[in-house]
């Protein structure tokens, strides 16, 4: 079953987490980075991992990889939460960090995870310099001011702006916010194993875009105990989502149609890609 396949993937992930973290000097710091690390699907780090089994790397060698994007993901989640951009009390069932300690702490925390990223990828020894360097290089394109980054900044204007945002819109925002470390995340297995990243990007762009629909889409239908945040958010402030824009089940069939494509993305590797196709599977199945 594909969630135990996840489940097993997130507890190698914590462990990798937990122990490159508590080499840092204790204190509260160390704490709100341990904290905010800590849970979650690991869906990333999970396609990191997989897409470079389809190229030769083992799980061990991939792991650094793995944790970093975690890492990368963490920050972006502490950050979201604060006051000044979501303003968000509940994160995984939890308080989130500025709440559980305060919002310098959260900031601190929230960049010492992203520092902590890059220094897992530069320093993984599996791989050669020049691999190392394209995945740095790729990462921060893909966090900051054309991918992830770019899409927060959408979001937070979309709350100010007159009219909501159209379904082209809303795509290109997600592509940034939820899509480009999700890319990033397929597209490692390529990176390391010096292959074309096509195949992994296509499916992956479908991939980011049906996991925020089936976001979308239990905003409304799922509960807070089993998503761990707040729900109705978007709806209360009159933002658009595409739940909104096409309906519910205008939204899942986009979602199912989107996994096909992913699906077929895949269409090269065969049989050795059917992990990633339950992937894509697993993301609009979901309660959490």
């Amino acid at each position: 079953m594909f969630p135990e396949k996840l489940s097993r993937t997130a507890e190698q992930v914590q462990t990798y987490l937990d122990q490159s973290i508590s080499r840092f000097p204790e204190g509260s710091l160390r704490d709100a980075m341990a904290y905010a690390s800590n849970g979650g699907k690991r869906l990333r780090a999970f396609l990191v991992i997989e897409s470079a089994k389809l190229h030769g790397i083992s799980s061990a060698d991939a792991m650094p990889v793995a944790a970093a994007i975690e890492c990368l993901h963490a920050y972006s989640l502490v950050h979201d939460d604060l006051p000044c951009m979501d303003d968000d009390d509940l994160r995984r069932g939890q308080p989130t960090v500025h709440r559980k300690w305060d919002e310098a702490t959260a900031v601190l925390a929230g960049d010492a995870l992203q520092t902590l990223a890059f220094e897992l990828v530069l320093g993984a020894n599996g791989f050669s310099a020049d691999v190392k360097t394209e995945l740095a290089l790729s990462l921060a394109k893909a966090s900051g001011a054309a991918g992830m980054v770019y899409g927060q900044a959408l979001d937070i204007a979309a709350e100010t702006a007159e009219t909501p945002l159209s379904l082209e819109s809303i795509t290109t925002l997600q592509a940034g916010k939820t899509g480009a470390l999700i890319q990033w995340s397929a597209c490692a297995g390529a990176r390391v194993g010096k292959a074309n990243p096509t195949p992994l990007r296509e499916y992956s762009n479908a991939l980011g875009l049906a996991f925020q629909i089936a976001d979308d889409i239990l905003d409304i239908e799922g509960t807070e105990a089993e998503t761990g945040k707040r729900l109705n958010k978007d709806a209360d402030a009159g933002k658009a989502t595409f739940v909104s824009l096409l309906g519910l089940d205008g939204a899942k069939n986009q979602a199912a149609l989107l996994v096909e494509q992913a699906e077929n993305a895949l269409s090269a590797y065969g049989d050795q890609a059917e992990v990633l196709k339950e992937a894509a599977r697993f993301v609009i199945s979901r309660r959490n």
